[in-house]
Order: structure tokens, then C-alpha cells, then sequence
């Protein structure tokens, strides 16, 4: 009855989202006061629907929630995620935003919706447009304007931080389902992330790229420039901007969550964990702007209410806590309704110890291998044995579904993708599986996997994905990671040090975890030719093992 009762709140919550997404721009749902309204109606701000100066003489369609009592405020200016709406897709959290108190200025980035020019993934065009839209705000406000936030979700979250590195006057941000390393994200372990190129390619709807956009996704789909795209990703990532931010102590909140496929986990970690001012991440359940999909349409969401009280405690400067209640929020993934949600006080307290799993040979007339506790046996790992599987082929251990972001949204409500492990063939991948948990694991952390192989090719490809499976075989995926050996000689054994995606997952008591490793997923482009072999090994001086970090 609750899942059904949590269907049915998620199919309002997508209907609301898609109102608020279509709404005509002389009607926001919310702040529709005109500068005529009554004095009596302290609370509304004046809408208006507004083209204002870009960057390079072009225009931008954006709207303006403002207060014109002459009131000193702070101000929230919202850049537009990648989507043919631009910026009607906050129409609901601005006008909720302004009804608190603040003037908002909310805007689709060039080459998006009405705006003009081309959609720079976040270049330097991108940056002064953010700059100029706040002028903008700034002029027109009958106030003083306090102090300054910029939010956004998805692409709106990188430009904000990017915005905010390089605009002094920007005096905090909220990043929901946001990037750090954009090279990382396209291009993890010197693997193309091909699904998240093809997504950005869709999803854009109407919007118009930049010519020098479109030729890096082009050049990331077909393997080619590969430098360039990882040099034109570097001048779009936040975190070539650390020493910016950090200088001046920006506040910055993340939001993400754990099956982010389109910006995965790790790249935004990493990026997080580097800055020095205050800060805070709330990390969920599901996939790229999943999370705060009901705050978009106005419904309660956690994620919504801790960016607005981000910007309440430092634009505002109220003492409401969230500055003190932890670095690190998460929730656990597959604990479903009500959430169960964990604090910690930075993202090192986030694991508390890291269990070794070593990776044995095939035994007792079984094709897989085990994962063998080192605690149990810590004498020595287990050395010497082999385990070809052919290369080149899918297989049903994958990363998701078909469909970029469909399972992760499916594990919001629920439902999260199951596999049937024994349909993975064990001819086109390895496999290792663990003894039942005597007791339910709490896996909190980056899981690190150390494997040797040789392939007989001179390029190749591994996928590790790593499930909690049950009694009867049934599957979950935990986390995953893809791994690229970019080119040397045939046969010579290669030593992959993974970090597999952070994850906070609870395997139950009678559960195993299970190591599947192939060559191919739709996810990814691979450097497998067909017919080839990778045979895992683990020699006595580069043994395979996989750490497993719990809380």
C-alpha cells in the first residue's frame, strides 16, 4: 500500500513538474503580482518577462520576480538547465523564492528557449551572461541588493558554480544534480562515457549548440580529438576553479544522487571534497535530476528545502543549522519509504573501515570465482589462478536499462531494475561472488578494485559491476565502473586500479555481493575488437582484490 500510495504522489509530482514546465510566461504559478498590486501584499514581487543583454550583444529570455517596496534584499539568480524551456522550469521555485523575501531573477542560457546564440556548455560566454543577468537584477531592484545566490539544476548547476568562481560579487550557491570534472564525466578511467553525450544531444529538444559544442560532443562519440575535448571539458569545470572559490569562502551546497548517470558520483565528489568553505551535500536516491523533481513543481522535497535553507543561512543570515548539522546527507539506497537518511560530519566520516575481499580462481567444478574475506584468511591473497572469458561481447550485467535515467527513477519509487544472474554469460564475462552476510554490511563509501589481466589485443575495455544478490539468484546493482587500457602490446598484463562510484547501500543478513566483469556496456564506448580474450589473473606481485568500504 505505501508503494502504491508513493506511485501515485510520483505520477502528481511528473504531472505538476510538466505544467510548471509548460506555464505561460505572463502566468507563473505563484508570484503574479504586477508592480500596480496593492501595497497590502507585502510578500508578492512584481513579474515580469523580460529579454535582457547577454554577453557578444545577444539577448536573453528571462523573467524577474522583484519586491518594489525600495527594501534592502538579497537577490537569486536561477541559469537554465539544458532543456528547450529555459527558465520555466523554475517558475514555481522562483515564485517560491521571491514569496520568501528575495528578488530572483531566473534566465535560459544562450542557444536554449527563447535566448539567442549558442549553447556553450559552459564557457566564458556562459560566464559573463550569468555576470549580466545579475546587473540586470541589480538595476532593476528599488533596493539595495544585500547579497547574492545563484542556483540551478543540471546544466543551470555548473554555470552557477562556474558563475560564482568568477564573479566576486556572488555570495553563495545551491548546485542541484551539478558536475565538477567534465572531462571526468565524458571520459572516466580513459573511457567514453557515450550515454551521457547521447543524452545531452537529446534532451537539448529545440536548442540550438555552438559550433565548437557540437564538434567536441561529435569528436567524444567518434573517438577522435580526444585532448581537445578534455582540454574544451577543463575550461567548463568547476573544479578548474577551486582556487577561486576557495579564496573567498563561497558557500556551496550539492545536490546528487547515487545513480547519476549523466554527471556520475565520483567526479562531483571529488570537486566537493576540495572545497574550503562552507559547504554541504545531500546525496539520494535515483538518477540526474530525479531528486528534485517534486521541488521543481512545488511539492515537498528535501533537496529544495536544504538549498533554500542554504541560501536563508548565508544570504540571509539566519541561524537555522544547516551549516552545522554536516557536511554530508545522504540517503540509503533501496530504504524506501519513509527515507531513512544518514548525517555525517565530512565525506572522510562517511567510511569507518574497508573490509579486503581477495579474488580467487574457479574451484570445485564452479566456473565463478569468490570474493574471500582477508580478515578470514590474512595470511596471503589467493595468487596463481587464471579466468578467460571472451571480449567484445554484452552481456546482462549492465549499468542501467536501455534507457538513460529510466532505472534510476524507477529506484525512487521502488522499483529498482532486477537481474537474474544467472543469465550473465560466464563465456563473455568473470564472475565473483562473496559468502552470505552473517550480518547486514553497510557498504558506505568508494568501493576500489584492484584487477590484473591480459588481453589479446593491444586496446581494451573492462566494465566491473559489482551486485547484491539474494538467496535465489535475484540481483540489485550497487555501483559500477568502466576501465580502459588505451594501447601498448597484445598479451602484456595490465594492473586497473578502479574506483568503482560511491555508494551507501545496505546488503542484507543471507545476501552476497557479486563482482561481474565484462567488456561491453551500452553506457560506454569500449576499445574491444571482436573475438578477442581477457584473461584475469592475479600474480603474486599485483594480486586482484576489491575493498569494500562500510559505515
Amino acid at each position: 500500500m505505501l508503494r502504491s500510495r508513493f506511485l501515485r504522489c510520483a505520477v502528481a509530482s511528473a504531472a505538476a513538474l510538466a505544467i510548471s514546465l509548460t506555464v505561460s510566461p505572463a502566468t507563473p504559478a505563484v508570484a503574479q503580482a504586477r508592480p500596480s498590486a496593492p501595497a497590502s501584499f507585502p510578500g508578492f514581487a512584481s513579474f515580469h518577462h523580460v529579454k535582457i543583454p547577454g554577453a557578444n550583444g545577444i539577448k536573453l529570455d528571462a523573467a524577474t520576480w522583484i519586491h518594489r517596496d525600495g527594501t534592502p534584499r538579497p537577490a537569486i539568480v536561477m541559469p537554465g538547465p539544458w532543456t528547450q524551456f529555459g527558465w520555466r522550469t523554475y517558475t514555481v521555485m522562483a515564485s517560491k523564492y521571491a514569496l520568501a523575501g528575495y528578488n530572483v531573477l531566473a534566465y535560459s542560457a544562450r542557444g536554449f528557449g527563447s535566448s539567442e546564440g549558442g549553447a556553450e556548455g559552459g564557457g566564458p560566454l556562459d560566464v559573463q551572461d550569468g555576470s549580466k543577468a545579475l546587473d540586470h537584477l541589480i538595476a532593476q531592484a528599488p533596493g539595495r541588493t544585500t547579497k547574492v545566490g545563484f542556483t540551478g539544476l543540471s546544466y543551470g548547476s555548473g554555470l552557477s558554480q562556474l558563475i560564482a568562481a568568477q564573479d566576486p560579487r556572488v555570495d553563495a550557491v545551491a548546485a542541484l544534480s551539478t558536475w565538477g570534472d567534465l572531462g571526468e564525466a565524458f571520459y572516466e578511467n580513459r573511457t567514453r562515457h557515450l550515454a551521457s553525450v547521447r543524452a545531452l544531444q537529446t534532451v537539448k529538444g529545440n536548442a540550438r549548440l555552438s559550433a565548437r559544442t557540437q564538434r567536441m560532443f561529435s569528436d567524444l562519440l567518434a573517438n577522435r580529438n580526444i585532448p581537445q575535448a578534455l582540454e574544451w571539458a577543463k575550461q567548463r569545470s568547476p573544479k578548474t576553479y577551486l582556487k577561486q572559490l576557495n579564496k573567498r569562502r563561497v558557500p556551496v551546497f550539492y545536490g546528487q544522487a547515487w545513480h547519476e548517470t549523466l554527471f556520475p558520483s565520483n567526479q562531483s565528489l571529488k570537486t566537493f571534497n576540495r572545497l574550503t568553505g562552507p559547504k554541504r551535500i545531500d546525496v539520494s536516491i535515483g538518477d540526474h535530476a530525479g531528486p528534485e523533481m517534486t521541488g521543481m513543481a512545488g511539492l515537498p522535497n528535501h533537496v529544495a528545502k536544504d538549498a533554500k535553507r542554504w541560501f536563508d543561512r548565508f544570504l540571509k543570515g539566519e541561524r537555522n543549522g544547516i551549516d552545522t548539522e554536516g557536511q554530508v546527507n545522504s540517503q540509503v539506497m533501496w530504504k524506501y519509504w519513509p527515507w531513512v537518511r544518514e548525517t555525517r560530519p565530512n565525506w572522510g566520516a562517511f567510511t569507518e573501515r574497508t573490509e579486503r575481499l581477495n579474488l580467487t580462481g574457479p574451484g570445485g567444478g564452479r566456473a565463478d570465482g569468490a570474493l574471500s574475506s582477508a580478515a578470514l584468511r590474512p595470511a596471503a591473497p589467493s595468487t596463481g589462478w587464471r579466468m578467460p572469458f571472451t571480449s567484445g561481447t554484452d552481456t546482462t550485467a549492465s549499468v542501467g536499462g536501455n534507457i538513460v535515467f529510466v532505472a534510476g527513477y524507477k529506484e525512487m519509487v521502488g522499483l529498482p531494475k532486477t537481474y537474474r544472474t544467472d543469465t550473465i554469460s560466464r563465456k563473455h564475462a568473470a564472475v565473483w561472488t562473496s559468502a552470505p552476510m552473517e550480518a547486514t554490511t553497510r557498504l558506505r563509501g568508494t568501493p576500489k578494485l584492484r584487477l590484473t589481466y591480459t588481453a589479446t589485443t593491444a586496446q581494451s575495455t573492462i566494465i566491473a559491476h559489482l551486485f547484491d544478490v539474494d538467496a535465489h539468484g535475484k540481483a540489485h546493482i550497487i555501483t559500477h565502473a568502466p576501465f580502459t587500457s588505451p594501447g601498448g602490446r597484445a598479451g602484456r598484463p595490465v594492473t586497473a586500479d578502479i574506483s568503482l562510484q560511491a555508494a551507501a547501500y545496505d546488503v542484507p543478513t543471507g545476501h552476497r555481493l557479486m563482482l561481474v566483469v565484462d567488456t561491453k556496456d551500452a553506457f560506454y564506448g569500449d576499445a574491444n575488437g571482436a573475438g578477442g580474450q581477457i584473461t584475469v589473473t592475479s600474480p603474486k606481485g599485483r594480486p586482484s582484490y576489491l575493498d569494500v568500504p562500510t559505515g
